[in-house]
């Protein structure tokens, strides 16, 4: 690839500006299909080289890039995109950088970063922009000398923990080295508190447009890695560690706009603030939801969570049901003032993939005007308590999300059929081996009773 003299001006003031600041290392980072962070360690000098041809991997050792073990495109390539390049504060010396993945020259189809993109490109063309709030609860966590895994906070017991000042006091120093990380590294903070669980944290940060959002919420699943392992911590997006306490959710908070900037899901009139293009959206969502719970919930712990179940702290927030509401949080979409909140997305999800398969939802309900359901104005959990009819479910496990989106032709090809048949193959396997596992629990029950 020729850099153009502007471009290679560019990157030299790079390593220019962050060696004066004491650089001397870039961590090229991108994400496995799990959404998991990789990356490694190179020289800043060498930046020309990371930019325009990329840090390169084995391509075979990252979890669903579909590359073989040999030839051209058997080498996976991050090529660092030079605006991202941040000085990480918890790594002196080091500035982290996000990754497009790319094989044989060219982008890579089942890299997840160029699948939102492709996605991102189709509302581009129409003038809009997605922007995508982002709500990271997580669970601090620490393995006891037997190796099992329980709260870093012993303390942390209160039958209602919401908002405990005690443990926010007691885990002050992690929470404020996250504020300073973060403050660092250019996210707009909101707010830090104790959640509905036992040793449950969110913390808040201002949206963006969704690329930036996925990569920001990739900075930040890996900045807290770092400061709790300093705190003798794991920092955790299980999605429900402990089965009487609530899960993990990653919320999303969705909007459009057009090339005015005007809101295109609002409508003032409309009695949920809905425009038709939002009821539209929120149309396509449901009507794929389903399929979409494979990627928004993609492991087997994520059905624990989606399940209709006692909590210690005597409520649930999980959203089971197929329906919407105006502020309702017992349903999968929740309206907020013309805004989409799309419940469905817990913390272990692949954010890029997460993000682009439920754009594409929205985008077919838009295109197809696909009908939405009357908004539901009741507690379904209540109703559901009374024996009345409900609202569809959400799959019950991993096995049939999956399922869902293998017989899913419309959102698949929306996505992109290579990421898509790599995510089918991998997740399938992932449910036999479960499946054919052997729990504690069932021991516990029929070793010795028959």
């Amino acid at each position: 690839m020729t850099v153009s003299i502007s471009s290679a001006d560019a990157i030299q003031a790079a390593i220019d500006r962050l060696s004066a600041q004491g650089i001397h290392s870039v961590l090229p980072q991108f994400c496995d299909l799990f959404g998991v962070a990789k990356g490694k360690l190179v020289p800043l000098q060498n930046l020309h080289e990371w930019v325009t041809t990329g840090a390169g991997f084995a391509g075979p050792s990252i979890w669903g890039t579909g590359l073989g073990r040999f030839g051209a495109r058997s080498e996976y390539y991050g090529r660092v995109q030079l605006d991202s390049l941040r000085p990480l504060p918890y790594l002196p010396g080091v500035a982290h950088a996000v990754c497009d993945g790319y094989a044989g020259g060219q982008p890579l189809a089942t890299c997840s970063r160029q699948l939102l993109k492709h996605q991102l490109r189709r509302i581009e063309e129409r003038g809009w922009t997605l922007w995508v709030g982002v709500e990271p609860e997580f669970f601090l966590l620490r393995q006891n000398a037997q190796g099992q895994w329980q709260r870093a906070d012993e303390q942390d017991m209160l039958d209602k923990p919401s908002y405990d000042l005690k443990a926010i006091h007691r885990n002050f120093r992690f929470l404020d080295d996250m504020r300073q990380s973060l403050t660092h590294l250019g996210f707009e903070l909101q707010q830090m508190d104790h959640e509905d669980a036992c040793g449950q944290y969110e913390i808040n940060y201002r949206f963006d447009h969704a690329l930036a959002a996925a990569d920001r919420y990739m900075l930040f699943k890996i900045t807290a890695h770092a400061i709790a392992a300093q705190h003798d911590a794991v920092f955790s997006c299980m999605p429900k560690p402990f089965a009487n306490a609530p899960g993990s959710g990653l919320h999303f908070h969705l909007s459009l706009t057009d090339g005015q900037g005007r809101p295109i899901f609002t409508d003032q009139a409309d009695a949920l603030q809905l425009s038709a293009a939002g009821y539209g959206f929120v149309a396509g969502l449901l009507h794929h939801a389903d399929a979409l719970s494979a990627l928004c919930a993609p492991t087997v712990n994520s059905y624990k969570r989606l399940a209709c179940s006692d909590s210690a702290s005597g409520t649930t927030w999980s959203p089971v049901w197929k329906a919407y509401g105006d502020n309702n949080r017992t349903c999968l979409a929740r309206i907020v003032a013309g805004r989409v909140e799309w419940r469905l997305p817990d913390s272990s999800c692949n954010i890029y993939a997460a993000i682009a398969a439920t754009l594409a939802a929205g985008l077919d309900g838009i295109d197809r005007c696909l009908p939405v359901p009357p908004a539901c104005a009741e507690d379904l959990y209540e109703r559901d308590a009374q024996g009345l009819p409900m609202p569809g479910r959400l799959p019950a496990d991993l096995g049939r999300a999956v399922q869902a989106l293998a017989e899913n032709e419309v959102l698949r090809n929306a996505i992109g059929l290579d990421f898509c048949r790599q995510f089918i193959q991998i997740k399938s396997r992932e449910w036999r081996a479960y499946s054919l596992a052997v729990s504690e629990w069932e021991l516990q029950h029929y070793a010795g009773i028959f």
